[in-house]
């Protein structure tokens, strides 16, 4: 949910001129808040339970794909952006043709980088705000003095988040198999 809200406000960002002067400047003083530092307030609104652990993660995985994709648009080569338009690409086609994929590999950086703030957020929101989940088997194998359910749950986040970034690394490369610098990559 996070990561699909920043690739919107990215996109809508990164195009449009207007759209970053509105909503670029509150986004980033959003952006510098702490998520981690809502959780009671989280806790407060919502209670314990799912809620405020979706939240949080949504916001703490917003903000990493929006940067990138901002910034992967507004890097985008102008002289691409030329080429496009003296073959007579419209902006849509020029967007969906040369602006995309042009942004693309830093936008599935953002992605890789979101999944990362994603699960340590998911740590912490499962310790303090929630009655089921490995973080709340971590706490209370903390107060029970049991290491080996505390070693035991840092193996599954390791093995979880090594699992998701590798997923995306797939992704990743089946997406750029087009890019020079993923080619020789596919091919190993």
């Amino acid at each position: 949910i996070g990561a699909l809200a920043g690739l919107i406000f990215g996109v809508a960002v990164g195009l449009f001129e207007l759209v970053h002067e509105l909503l670029d400047r509150s986004l980033q003083m959003i952006r510098t808040i702490p998520h981690l530092a809502l959780v009671p307030l989280m806790i407060l609104w919502f209670g314990i339970g799912e809620e405020p652990r979706l939240i949080l993660v949504a916001m703490g995985s917003l903000f990493p794909v929006y940067i990138n994709t901002v910034g992967g648009i507004r890097n985008v080569d102008p002289k691409l952006i030329e080429l496009g338009k003296s073959y007579g690409l419209g902006r849509a086609e020029l967007v969906w043709s040369i602006i995309l994929p042009a942004a693309l590999q830093p936008i599935l950086v953002g992605i890789r980088y979101a999944l990362g703030v994603a699960w340590l957020t998911l740590v912490v929101g499962e310790t303090i705000a929630s009655r089921d989940g490995v973080g709340y088997l971590v706490q209370n194998a903390r107060e029970l003095l049991r290491i080996d359910i505390i070693v035991l749950a840092i193996i599954l986040y390791a093995i979880a988040g090594w699992l998701s970034d590798f997923i995306t690394r797939l992704i990743e490369r089946r997406l750029l198999r087009w890019h020079p610098n993923y080619a020789d990559r596919v091919k190993a």
